[in-house]
């Protein structure tokens, strides 16, 4: 399906610009960022050359159809206004780096849809210079790691993303395990009606996560993670130091849900930020899992009007053979 969706203009931008910005700059040009899926994430250019981020928040940018859900689900639709402040708040309280915010308007005064308006770091994302320049890379892999360990030390007192349980609330899942298990089930029932290999191996897939779920033991600790922390989530301020994005899914849950995604996302660059104590059975299980994860959200996307298919698939055809290989098909 092709997408019909126009991007916002300078003219549509220039008002939520001059709010953040004050009256004495102007907005010359505004740029459509690629990548995202959830919100609008565009470059505004001055006409004093200096620029900054707008992230927008609403049905025209978000290419996702998930319905209303339970927004109480730790894994519930990542995305609007109310989940970027309190992510940004809670990273901020810890001396977590993200790009600072200018604007915050969940109205929609200044542009008809949430918005906020973020400084433009300068050095890129950690994902260029990984390949730009792998060996000079390796010191902001350290930093990012400083800056995990920070994160990771943050405890809560209920699993769920920050915006409800910073603010008292509670998520109807029982357990991080139960939550991922149910999911996976899930994905491979939503996969077996479109792909013949993973309705040929339904079974084999079930009774491995069911098995690998049956191994993990009970816990009550939920740590504060990102929750999709790859190297294009990173960008890097002009000290070097690691600056988090895509911040609204931020959430106490298993820091293992975390690792396994560092450990897919950064491939042999992981050791760096490998950390000793995990929990192995919890590892093997969310492995499986996140696979699934990912061959089903990319496959669901494709359903609309995303206008990037082909990294979707290449996603989804990618996961999907890894998932296969985990049980041995």
């Amino acid at each position: 399906m092709t997408s019909t969706r126009a991007p916002l203009t300078r003219d549509d931008l220039s008002p939520l610009a001059r709010a953040a910005a004050g009256p004495g700059r102007s907005l010359a040009a505004a740029a459509r960022l690629r990548g995202g899926s959830k919100k609008g994430v565009y470059r505004l250019t001055f006409d004093d050359d200096t620029t900054a981020v707008a992230y927008v928040w609403s049905p025209d940018e978000d290419f996702w159809d998930d319905g209303p859900g339970d927004p109480r689900d730790p894994f519930a639709h990542a995305s609007g206004p109310d989940l970027f402040t309190a992510a940004y708040d809670r990273l901020s309280a810890l001396g977590v780096r993200t790009p600072r915010l200018l604007l915050a308007d969940d109205s929609g005064r200044h542009l008809g849809a949430a918005a906020a308006v973020v400084e433009d770091l300068p050095g890129g994302s950690l994902e260029e210079a990984l390949r730009r320049d792998p060996d000079a890379a390796r010191a902001r892999l350290e930093r990012l790691a400083e800056t995990l360990a920070v994160l990771h030390a943050q405890r809560g007192p209920a699993l769920g993303k920050v915006g409800l349980v910073d603010n008292g609330g509670a998520s109807p899942v029982t357990s991080c395990e139960r939550r991922v298990t149910e999911g996976a089930l899930r994905d491979i029932a939503a996969v077996a009606v479109r792909d013949a290999r993973i309705a040929a191996a339904r079974q084999d897939l079930e009774a491995a996560v069911r098995a690998l779920a049956a191994e993990v033991r009970p816990r009550a600790r939920h740590t504060l993670i990102h929750g999709e922390l790859g190297p294009d989530h990173v960008l890097l301020a002009a000290d070097g130091r690691p600056a988090l994005i895509d911040i609204e899914g931020l959430m106490y849950f298993d820091v293992e849900w975390e690792h396994v995604f560092l450990e897919l996302r950064f491939g042999r660059w992981y050791d760096v930020l490998r950390v000793p104590g995990l929990d192995e059975d919890r590892l093997c299980l969310y492995r499986l899992a996140m696979r699934l994860s990912l061959v089903a959200g990319p496959l669901r996307l494709l359903d609309g009007d995303y206008p990037e298919p082909g990294p979707m698939r290449a996603i989804a055809e990618h996961n999907l053979v890894r998932a296969l290989e985990l049980v041995g098909r």
